[in-house]
């Protein structure tokens, strides 16, 4: 709808209220005469100059005062000129009615003279359709403002789907360069194992390009998949590097980011056995065994810190960073990085979906 139609839209929904406004009052007349009024001038009068004040008091609350000084919280401003433009309004309607039934209808009309009981009439009457139309403004604000939530929620919602999928498409290429080394390594040497290694890799890209889409999986898939990648990273290991894997618990049918330990893993073998000396190592454990939360542990031996650790960790643990802080909340998950002695560590704790 454009905004020239929205304006048509207002002016007649105004028009329609004031009308039936004007209605209303003629027919509260007929009532109180006892159905022995008809459609006359003087009727006319009686039901449309008060409406005059009505609509002024309405319009001047809504468009000033409202505005100006109860949405800055000057309550007390904002009620002592509410008071002051209601009894305005309701003094202008008397005015504007005695001029008519003073000197062109009959003399001796209740409108011929200024009258308190009148004034109190109109007085409280403005304060009934100053609350109504307030209630009514603040209803319309409360939904343009959902409407405009909606909005943004739904552009904020592309926006993060957009930098999911661009995070998900700097793992995917990543991880097969460094799959595609392992194979390439093993290849020159014919070994033996360059088959099971090419069906264990043909499994983890199964699980990288067609069940990691969604922003959540199952849990089971994502375990299922980081065990495989350390099973095609011992492949090319040494015996006498000593890794060790851990599964505590009951792996829970709960949802989890997908691809977040691939990065951890891939640089705990690439970065902490770059020299494969004696004491090289690498532990890597899931702990289960408290309710919906996973803790995802590894560290690693290193002989350079400098070369990578001082950085900000590479495009995986960089990259890890952003996904978690996009699809969780700060209380449902921590990421500890640190150094002690040596030994890389990594600490993850989320809470499952």
């Amino acid at each position: 709808m454009t905004g020239v139609n929205r304006s048509r839209i207002r002016v007649l929904m105004h028009l329609l209220f004031w009308l039936a406004s004007i209605s209303f009052l003629l027919f509260q007349m007929y009532l109180v005469s006892g159905k022995a009024i008809g459609l006359t001038a003087d009727t006319l009068l009686k039901a449309c100059i008060p409406n005059i004040g009505f609509a002024l008091a309405v319009y001047v609350n809504l468009y000033v005062l409202i505005p100006r000084l109860l949405k800055p919280k000057n309550y007390i401003f904002y009620t002592f000129w509410l008071v002051v433009l209601m009894a305005l309004a309701s003094a202008l309607i008397q005015l504007l009615l005695m001029f008519p039934f003073r000197y062109l209808f009959r003399a001796g009309s209740e409108f011929d003279r200024f009258n308190t009981q009148i004034f109190s009439s109109y007085f409280f009457t403005i304060l009934i359709y100053i609350v109504v139309t307030s209630l009514l403004k603040f209803a319309k604000d409360w939904l343009e403002l959902q409407d405009l939530n909606l909005k943004l929620s739904q552009i904020e919602r592309q926006k993060l789907e957009a930098e999911l999928n661009t995070l998900k498409g700097q793992i995917n290429p990543h991880f097969l360069f460094n799959s595609l080394n392992n194979i390439y390594a093993l290849a020159l040497s014919q070994s033996e194992k360059v088959p099971d290694l090419i069906l264990r890799l043909s499994d983890l890209m199964r699980h990288v390009i067609y069940e990691s889409r969604e922003n959540f999986i199952n849990v089971k898939k994502e375990v299922e998949f980081a065990e495989n990648f350390i099973a095609l990273q011992r492949i090319r290991v040494p015996d006498k590097v000593r890794i060790d894997y851990l599964l505590l618990g009951e792996v829970p049918d709960k949802k989890i980011a997908p691809l977040l330990f691939e990065p951890l893993i891939d640089n705990a073998f690439k970065h902490g056995l770059k020299t494969f000396g004696e004491d090289a190592f690498v532990q890597i454990w899931f702990d289960f065994r408290q309710p919906d939360q996973l803790h995802f542990h590894i560290e690693n031996s290193y002989e350079d810190f400098a070369d990578w650790g001082d950085r900000p960790h590479g495009i995986g643990l960089e990259n890890i960073r952003q996904r978690l802080k996009h699809l969780y909340q700060p209380a449902d998950c921590r990421l500890e990085i640190h150094k002690k002695n040596q030994v890389f560590y990594v600490d993850l704790k989320l809470k499952l979906k």
